[in-house]
């Protein structure tokens, strides 16, 4: 069994372990994974693997950790009524060749898995869909939802925040990391918003490449900030680097009138931002978000709109992005620490197998 783990204290230290998958217990399925994504998304997910608890999902030992990944398996042994083997569902698993559910709650769209362990961490991520009657399924675009179905998820559930939040009075929003595709996830249905300009902050060498999405109205290199003239705005991090964050609290100052953080890729560059100008940085946690949605409108009809909008945003990425497969543990290491330093190219998405 191929298990890929990382030192939760330093996250440019890795190893693979090799067990054998368990033996079943009654209530338990076998998930043999074919395939995940690995994106800056998973990154965010090892910064505040503590702090967000989700070390706690597929926990290790010693010091080390899975970072969760999202990707399609298929049962490959059950002990559970109405989970067959051979069925395939689509959720967040470890980087690893198996994962042991405990699958509750079992219905024709899928099922939660109510692992002991698991109990007391967001319901957002207890959900495996099966893929025979998930409206956001289509087997022609299987690397996109592996690669963006939860960036694409979070990036709505900010769109609908921002909406339902009248864009705090700011008719711009400003967002970070621009070339990353949770920025432009967010981009996509901003820029369909009348009154709304969005504007991409992002490095140099990227200026071309957020500029040619079409979802901008314009892309700014992080050395040019100061030339946003000062209006009213919303600022969504993306990537957690501090300096940009003073830079644009600074500039904007008191123009500034909701500032949210939502993804940690600079860990690097997590420190300083103290006495920051303006409004205090919020981080948008999404299953609150899920939480506050569901008690509005209910689970199925918060999946409808979601899903209304799936398809038409996943082929606008066709336009862009490329899917690149690997598998192995080369692939695997390779993949992760480019992502994680910052290193690949936001035109290529990596689907990875065990």
């Amino acid at each position: 069994m191929t298990d890929f783990q990382v030192r939760r204290d330093d996250l440019h230290r890795v190893r693979f372990e090799d067990t054998e998958p368990p033996e079943l217990e009654p209530r338990q399925a076998l998930l043999s994974i074919d395939s995940f994504g690995m994106t800056a998304n998973n990154i965010t997910y090892g910064v505040m693997g503590d702090a967000m608890k989700y070390w706690e999902f597929f926990p290790a030992a010693d010091g080390w950790g899975r970072i969760p990944v999202w990707g399609f398996a298929s049962v490959a042994a059950s002990a559970v009524d109405g989970v067959e083997e051979g069925q395939r569902f689509y959720g967040y698993l470890p980087p690893s060749d198996y994962l042991v559910a405990y699958p509750n709650r079992i219905n024709e769209q899928g099922f939660i898995d109510a692992a002991p362990h698991r109990a007391s961490l967001p319901s957002a991520y207890q959900g495996y869909r099966l893929t025979d009657t998930d409206p956001v399924y289509y087997a022609d675009h299987e690397g996109g939802q592996i690669l963006l179905w939860p960036l694409y998820y979070t990036s709505w559930l900010i769109d609908d925040f921002l909406a339902d939040s009248k864009f705090f009075g700011a008719g711009r929003m400003i967002l970070s990391s621009a070339s990353s595709r949770t920025a432009s996830a967010l981009a996509y249905p901003l820029s369909k918003r009348d009154g709304i300009e969005v504007i991409g902050l992002t490095s140099p060498r990227n200026v071309e490449f957020v500029e040619g999405l079409g979802c901008y109205d314009r892309a700014v290199p992080y050395e040019e900030l100061e030339s946003l003239e000062r209006e009213p705005s919303v600022y969504v991090d993306m990537a957690g680097d501090a300096k940009v964050r003073s830079a644009v609290h600074g500039h904007l100052a008191d123009e500034l009138r909701h500032s949210a953080t939502v993804g940690m890729t600079h860990h690097q560059d997590l420190g300083g931002g103290a006495d920051l100008a303006g409004p205090s940085p919020v981080f948008f946690f999404a299953p609150t978000w899920i939480k506050r949605r569901i008690d509005d409108w209910g689970r199925e009809e918060l999946n409808k709109r979601v899903a209304d909008d799936w398809k038409a945003y996943v082929e606008w990425t066709d336009g862009w992005l490329t899917v690149q497969r690997g598998s192995g543990p080369e692939d695997i290491e390779r993949v992760y620490l480019e992502v994680l330093d910052g290193k690949s190219d936001p035109a290529v998405g990596h689907v990875l197998s065990p």
